[in-house]
């Protein structure tokens, strides 16, 4: 069996601000340094007392288009970016304070988490890494859209790697896209960090049109018209199929642990995400125990 790495937290509170883009209200976050098995924790400091959400695949609610997570009447929406981070630099524990109930938006992508998480530093703990080992296929999903996860071609390997395909027909200026990558800190910053959040024309209309979104413009995230990308810039070719995989390593980080092995996703979104996380953990063992949290 290979050595566990250390678990990680962070070496001082990093902060960031920004508005939450379905509600439209302005939101701060601190990640703060958390105990050795902590985990990933949410806490709405807005509330009295103050309520903690875990990063758990137990505590998701069903929600359009984004990770919602609950404990008994709280919730905390949209933190699949966040999450994405702090999974992608391999931080084990952290709380995430917010004083809202949706997470900030910020450009569409995990890039400014990324500059506050580097700007406070990580620091390694003394106790091994929680992981759980991809033994079998499991396989989530239908003909339309599924996600799969599988052992290591080659036995002894460590990490986790990911083929995501996206295909939304040729008539589509998004069209296909493929992007297949080990996921490691440097992977994570330099290739999926910066990918942003992207939506149709008609589906930014229709959520407008019922006051949601509202203070988002075309130069927050990426909305692409029949005839392309409305007054913004890509910043990778394909920027959308990244921007997927992101919200994958986001809704990953569900399972409380590093998972190694190697995943594939078609068309796949947070729901089937979730899923394929509920049933690793139904069938797996995760390595030094799992800390149950609700």
């Amino acid at each position: 069996m290979a050595v566990l790495r250390k678990q990680q937290t962070l070496a001082r509170v990093a902060e960031f601000t920004g508005f939450g883009y379905w509600s439209g209200k302005d939101v701060r976050v601190e990640l703060r340094p958390a105990e050795v098995d902590a985990g990933l924790q949410f806490i709405r400091a807005d509330l009295a007392p103050h309520v903690r959400i875990a990063a758990d695949a137990r505590n998701r609610l069903e929600a359009p288009r984004r990770t919602t997570l609950a404990a008994g009447n709280s919730q905390v929406e949209m933190v699949e970016h966040i999450l994405a981070a702090l999974y992608g630099l391999q931080i084990d524990n952290c709380e995430i304070w917010v004083d809202q109930p949706e997470m900030p938006g910020l450009d569409g992508s995990s890039q400014a988490i990324v500059a506050a998480i580097d700007s406070a530093g990580i620091v390694a703990q003394d106790a091994p890494s929680k992981r759980l080992v991809i033994s079998e296929i499991t396989r989530v999903g239908d003909e339309e859209s599924w996600v799969e996860a599988r052992p290591h071609k080659q036995a002894g390997l460590n990490g986790l790697s990911l083929k995501y395909r996206l295909d939304y027909g040729p008539e589509c200026p998004i069209g296909r896209e493929t992007i297949e990558l080990k996921v490691t800190p440097k992977s994570f910053r330099q290739e999926l960090a910066a990918a942003r959040t992207f939506l149709l024309e008609e589906e930014a209309n229709w959520l407008r049109s019922r006051g949601l979104g509202t203070r988002v413009t075309n130069q927050d995230l990426l909305i692409f018209s029949p005839n392309g990308l409305i007054d913004n810039v890509l910043r990778y070719d394909n920027e959308c199929v990244r921007h997927k995989t992101l919200d994958l390593v986001g809704d990953l980080a569900l399972a409380g642990c590093e998972l190694v092995g190697q995943v594939y996703a078609h068309r796949s979104g947070h729901r089937l995400n979730a899923e394929l996380v509920r049933a690793l953990l139904q069938e797996g063992r995760v390595e030094g125990g799992l800390r149950m949290t609700g």
